[in-house]
């Protein structure tokens, strides 16, 4: 028994040392699914600020600066600091994705045990890679009636990474740099809360929203001139509640091959962790100028629309294929597309390695095509008896779940639905029995009106007799 002990005490250690052996070969770790609740890069990445605070402060319509570069106008590592009606400007540029990542050339860092707490005022950058308000690790900003303007390439408004916090209520942000999201997260992620206020972007490749995180936005105009409106790349999320979404973008940037509202994709860049990409909108005005409202290439997403207004000026609807992320052959979408309450109009685009799920409920209705060129490795469509499809040109799809038996709401509109191969009759014979009813409605009115001319004209001859009657009784008298 004792020999047993040891001998497996020895299997243990045993694998233990191998495990440990494996871990330190290169590439043999994976990217964690979050981040450690701390700053972790604090050993490797210097931070300097022209005012470094690390304690409970309160300033009150003061200005902070920064020239320099790699220096932070602020930097909070720890305290609760107020900032009520302050001014922040940073000038200085960056020159690599160090700053995007750890926020050491943006105007005010938070990181740590930091926690800013901005109310009104003002920050600008006019710096390269010079982010306006970064949340780095546990650090957290809760900023509001604020104004935010920042000018220069890979320049974001409002920014978290490694896993920051930030809340912002009512802000006025624009940025004009190329990769220069409003609204912007990047490595490590973290959570962005946004409520009201209005958010805009002037430079190429700079969505409104780029989200390597779990981002949501409410009661906000979003405005996108010359970029995506929204980007979700990898296992991360976009939430917006009552927003309005304007991508007014007409110029392909040296990325796209496509143009595009709403894109959710993995690089592969390592930036966000591999897995299921989210986009979700209820209650909101969603207008794309031109290109796809909802392109998704190389990931799974599950995208969740309830109760929008969706304009497309110039494109499809929904495009699902690969683009140049990933390895080619398995470098498509699958997709999960749920309607709640929502009228959905433009064609749907799938292709040879990527599938749809597309679930109509609660009184959805969506128009147009779907896998014009039988093109897609798999389409399932589920529709509940009060969801209705009306066709503009053939479709074809691999499975039809229909609460409606009868397939009434299935309006082919002239042409034909295929599923696995085969035709759909049945919408068909309803046509017919509707032009069948249609006709004999028309045969009872015929019937209806020639009763009612009968009965008039047997009223007036009997208004006649009785006239008659009088006229010689009276006579008679």
């Amino acid at each position: 028994m004792f020999n047993m002990k040891l001998k497996s005490l020895f299997i243990f250690i045993l694998v233990v040392v191998i495990l440990a052996i494996i871990c330190t070969l290169p590439g043999s770790y994976s990217l964690p699914e979050k981040p450690p609740q701390d700053n972790v890069n604090s050993k490797t990445v210097s931070y300097q600020g022209v005012t470094t605070i690390k304690e409970d402060k309160t300033y009150e319509e003061k200005t902070f600066e920064s020239e320099e570069a790699l220096k932070n106008a602020v930097l909070i590592e720890s305290g609760s600091v107020h900032f009520n009606s302050c001014t922040f400007n940073k000038s200085g540029n960056g020159s690599s994705e160090s700053e995007d990542f750890y926020g050491n050339n943006a105007a005010l860092l938070v990181y740590s045990k930091g926690i800013a707490n901005i109310n009104g005022g003002k920050i600008k950058t006019s710096g390269e890679y010079a982010n306006a308000l970064f949340a780095y690790g546990t650090g957290v900003i809760n900023v509001s009636n604020s104004k935010i303007i920042t000018e220069k390439r890979n320049s974001g408004g409002i920014m978290v990474a490694g896993g920051g916090s930030i809340v912002a209520t009512d802000l006025e942000v624009e940025t004009s740099g190329n990769s220069s999201a409003s609204i912007r997260s990047d490595r490590g992620g973290g959570s962005i809360k946004v409520n009201s206020g209005k958010y805009t972007t002037n430079g190429v490749g700079s969505p409104v929203i780029y989200s390597t995180a779990d981002i949501e936005v409410r009661n906000a105009t979003l405005e996108a001139n010359k970029s995506e409106g929204v980007v979700v790349e990898g296992k991360n999320s976009v939430v917006l509640d009552n927003c309005t979404l304007n991508d007014n973008n007409t110029t392909l940037n040296g990325n796209s091959t496509t143009y595009k509202n709403i894109f959710l994709y993995q690089s592969m860049s390592g930036d966000a962790s591999v897995g299921e990409s989210s986009f979700e909108a209820r209650n909101s005005n969603i207008t794309t100028k031109k290109g796809d409202s909802l392109y998704v290439t190389n990931t799974k997403a599950v995208i969740t629309l309830e109760n929008n207004k969706i304009i497309n000026l110039d494109g499809d609807f929904l495009r699902i294929e690969a683009a140049k992320w990933g390895s080619s052959g398995s470098n498509g979408g699958d997709v999960t597309l749920d309607l709640k309450k929502q009228e959905v109009e433009g064609n749907i685009i799938v292709d040879d390695i990527s599938t749809l799920k597309m679930n109509l409920k609660e009184e959805s209705n969506y128009t147009g095509i779907i896998n014009k060129d039988n093109s897609a490795k798999q389409i399932s469509l589920t529709l509940s008896k009060n969801s209705k499809i009306t066709l503009e040109g053939d479709s074809y799809i691999t499975s039809l779940d229909n609460e409606d038996e009868s397939n009434s709401n299935i309006d082919l509109n002239g042409y034909k639905l295929y599923v696995a191969g085969k035709e759909i009759q049945v919408q068909k014979v309803k046509q017919e029995v509707g032009q069948v009813e249609e006709e004999s409605a028309k045969e009872e009115a015929k019937e209806l009106i020639k009763y009612i001319i009968i009965g008039i004209t047997i009223v007036f001859l009997i208004v006649i007799i009785i006239y008659m009657v009088i006229k010689k009784t009276k006579k008679d008298i």
